[in-house]
């Protein structure tokens, strides 16, 4: 009996060493020097305590402002690109001619590196040869072009529109998993028994689509929050901060300028935030699929 009670743990081994060596180990260690002052080039470190943190909070503008735009960006993610992803999703589930050719051309940037995603939208933001203001100009709409890029107030959303285009192949391929394990059983009972597309919607679809929407969920959002790639290409995190992240921050906070016990309080920062809102949310959902 103990013998087999330990054979499952000699399978799972090998996994849980790689993970405590790459990801719990790393952690921990950020979290302890997120307590210290230190350049990460002098050997001594200077015990700080909490104060990386409280800096952060009440003294770092420019913390607050990335934090703010996570969570702009992270509202954004989970009402667009899941939202987009969904519907595509429903249309191409139907019997669409060239409809596994859709798939693949909507799914195809979510294949790509966020630096080629940015250099390529980067170009089609140019302020005098750009696709964007040449589209606008063409079209009547002249007035309406400018930087994109180098305007605070269309910095961010600027770059959302990129990563929307990016992402929402991510979303919409796990969805179509989801649609297409639905038996036709339900819907042709539904159907015989007089109910409409919408009701079937309601009633069919989203509950057997519960599990899906958590997975769908988790990963958008663990996404939007660790998003760096795509902004540091094509703002920097410019103009004038404007579309910084926690991310991006933490780089510049520990590579940029050294700071190595703030850049790993916002690392942790980050982490905190993100296992908040995903472990209750998993927890609860899950929980009650399985009532």
């Amino acid at each position: 009996m103990a013998q087999r009670a330990w054979k499952p743990w000699l399978f799972l081994a090998p996994a849980l060493i790689i993970y405590l060596i790459v990801i719990f180990v790393p952690s921990i260690y950020t979290f302890y020097l997120s307590f210290f002052n230190w350049n990460g080039v002098s050997p001594q470190k200077t015990f700080v305590g909490l104060s990386n943190y409280i800096q952060l909070l009440t003294k770092d503008n420019v913390f607050q402002l990335a934090l703010k735009n996570n969570l702009l960006w992270t509202i954004a993610s989970l009402v667009f690109i899941m939202g987009f992803g969904f519907a595509l999703a429903l249309l191409l589930n139907r019997k669409l001619k060239g409809r596994v050719a859709f798939r693949g051309i909507f799914y195809f940037p979510f294949l790509l590196s966020g630096i080629v995603v940015a250099t390529g939208w980067s170009w089609m933001y140019n302020p005098t040869n750009g696709f964007v203001n040449k589209l606008l100009a063409s079209i009547g709409l002249e007035s309406w072009t400018h930087a994109w890029l180098a305007e605070p107030k269309t910095a961010l959303p600027a770059v959302f529109i990129a990563a929307l285009w990016q992402g929402v192949g991510q979303p919409m391929v796990l969805f179509l998993a989801g649609l297409q394990t639905i038996p036709a059983d339900p819907y042709e009972a539904a159907i015989i028994d007089g109910a409409k597309s919408h009701q079937r919607f309601r009633y069919i679809t989203l509950p057997l689509l519960r599990e899906t929407f958590v997975i769908v969920f988790a990963t958008t959002m663990i996404g939007s929050m660790k998003v760096y790639d795509i902004i540091y290409g094509m703002t920097g995190g410019g103009p004038a901060e404007s579309t910084q992240v926690l991310s991006s921050w933490m780089y510049y906070q520990t590579f940029k300028f050294a700071n190595i016990g703030t850049g790993s309080a916002i690392s942790f920062f980050l982490v905190m935030v993100t296992m908040v809102v995903i472990i209750p949310y998993v927890f609860y959902t899950t929980k009650k699929s399985h009532v």
